[in-house]
């Protein structure tokens, strides 16, 4: 922290506030981001103009060198979405996609069983936020388009079963990070236990991860769309618009692209699953590499996740190119400046997603910098608690530093040593797992509904959906889950059990979901374009 900031901590919120402020005032993300990068920067310089100028210059040149070295996390990450912005344009371009929705939609006949298809595919594909969250929606865009689902549907199931998914398992690069955290924690304690164990025990008392996966599964069933979600579902029923035409949208390729008829459905399922299999063996190669182990859990630890992503990108694109070489030939209108459109087009369609996503990097190094995850921390480590109100206490004040600084992780890594360190010095080792568990459930809540969030970016990326639109229209799912999570984590204090807590939150969400079933009507093909009228 600065001079001026160690005077006054409050300022360290000052740069979070003010750009998540500006993002829902304007709409405007870059320049949300912008004005928080800036706001940041001089904050950290003492006000300081020339020095705030450096800092930003360095934030960002830091994303792609550091340390005197290639920052290859963040490049790697940045090229595949590159590879899968090109990949999708072969895809399309060798009539995959248009072959793929076709078949789906005679063998999966109603809207609510293209919502299952990326509920499902979610949870399977638990590995990795990041992969899970790209990939998932560009398999099932083409038959949550041809069911006239919104994007803004499609990316909050996409969202939804990513980062809750992936922190819930063992066997996945979060785990294996969290395990990584809780093994000096545990250690410090009087319980005996392995590492999984921990991680399973601390699992159980994420109520907010668990409410958000099962919230997804209600919302299909039951047809519930809340508030400016409504609105969307409404314009893909009537219009038959899974997006709105004024939006910028990630993701999106350009109509000019030519669409080979009739296509394949292996020109998207073989470039998929190729994509899939690439990365998990890009995950076991580079994490036994580095840990010269097979263990499962030695290989995550170690493995280099943005690395197999490329991997994985490459087979994918390699496998797409492929096919579209061969669906195409001698066809006229597939020539040399085609592929190469489908090249550039690709390429194109991901840029608004890495315009945003550098921004959103830069102000989460300067946040770690300026001190903002740390003054939240020390206001927990001050606080004069029972040790039974801790849960409540850390899910509330993680949810709102992961939600103010964009990350998971950095909430992590911040609030599970200070939170299991009260724990084990109040020497209640029944409450160390139950009160871990709620730092984890409250940083990916607070993840979750933040616009400048990486998986949030990037969910709207695999989705083709409007960052903005995908974070208003996410957020009364998230707020709904966070108040039964909340609900949980009191009942928790209040009898000491996870199992009590656990059935509260399921019965308070039973409870939401029946009165919001009671005051809001499924939305209908039929009835759709009349309730449109009505609201003209």
């Amino acid at each position: 922290m600065t001079d001026l900031t160690t005077s006054y901590p409050l300022l360290t919120l000052v740069p979070p506030v003010l750009a998540l402020a500006l993002v829902i005032l304007t709409r405007k993300v870059l320049i949300s981001l912008g004005a928080g990068v800036v706001a940041a920067a001089l904050l950290v310089h003492d006000l300081d103009p020339l020095a705030a100028l450096l800092a930003v210059w360095q934030s960002f040149a830091g994303i792609f060198w550091a340390d005197g070295a290639l920052n290859t996390w963040s490049i790697y990450i940045l090229a595949f979405l590159i590879l899968l912005g090109v990949l999708a344009a072969f895809i399309l371009m060798s009539g995959g996609t248009t072959a793929f929705a076709a078949w789906a939609l005679r063998r999966i006949r109603r809207r609510p069983g293209s919502m299952i298809l990326p509920a499902v595919l979610g949870i399977v594909i638990f590995i990795d936020d990041y992969f899970n969250a790209l990939a998932v929606g560009q398999i099932s865009r083409p038959v949550t388009d041809q069911h006239r689902v919104s994007r803004a549907k499609l990316a909050y199931i996409v969202d939804s079963t990513s980062a809750p998914v992936s922190v819930l398992s063992p066997f996945s690069s979060w785990g294996a990070y969290i395990m990584g955290l809780f093994a000096p924690i545990v250690a410090a304690s009087a319980l005996s236990m392995s590492g999984v164990q921990a991680f399973l025990g601390a699992a159980v008392a994420n109520f907010y991860a668990i409410a958000a996966v099962l919230l997804v599964w209600l919302v299909i069933v039951f047809r519930l769309d809340l508030g400016p979600m409504r609105k969307e579902e409404r314009r893909a029923l009537v219009d038959g618009h899974p997006f709105d035409p004024a939006d910028a949208v990630p993701g999106q390729l350009s109509d000019d692209l030519p669409v080979h008829d009739p296509g394949s459905r292996r020109a998207l399922v073989v470039p998929f699953v190729l994509l899939v299999a690439g990365v998990f063996a890009g995950i076991v190669w580079t994490g036994h590499t580095a840990s010269g182990s097979w263990n499962p859990v030695d290989i995550l630890a170690a493995t280099d996740s943005s690395a197999a992503l490329v991997v994985g990108g490459l087979l994918g694109l390699a496998s797409a190119v492929y096919y579209y070489l061969k669906n195409t030939r001698g066809h006229r209108e597939f020539t040399a400046s085609t592929f190469v459109s489908g090249w550039v087009e690709g390429a194109k369609s991901m840029l608004p997603a890495i315009a945003i996503l550098l921004p959103a990097w830069m102000l989460g190094d300067l946040f770690g910098q300026l001190g903002t995850g740390d003054y939240l921390g020390r206001l927990v480590e001050a606080s004069d608690i029972s040790a039974s109100w801790l849960a409540p206490v850390v899910f509330l004040t993680a949810a709102a530093m992961a939600f103010a600084t964009g990350t998971s992780w950095g909430s992590f890594g911040l609030l599970l040593p200070i939170a299991g360190g009260i724990v084990n010095g109040m020497d209640e080792p029944a409450l160390l797992l139950p009160v871990l568990g709620a730092v984890l459930a409250g940083s990916v809540a607070g993840d979750h509904a933040s616009p400048i969030s990486d998986t949030t970016i990037l969910s709207a990326t695999g989705s083709s959906c409007n960052v903005i639109t995908h974070v208003v229209t996410q957020l009364p799912y998230v707020l709904s889950s966070v108040a039964c999570a909340t609900l949980g984590y009191v009942a928790l204090a209040i009898t000491g059990s996870t199992a009590v807590g656990l059935a509260v939150v399921a019965l308070a969400l039973v409870a939401f979901v029946l009165i919001m079933r009671s005051v809001t009507r499924p939305l209908a093909k039929a009835e759709a374009p009349a309730e449109a009228a009505a609201a003209r």
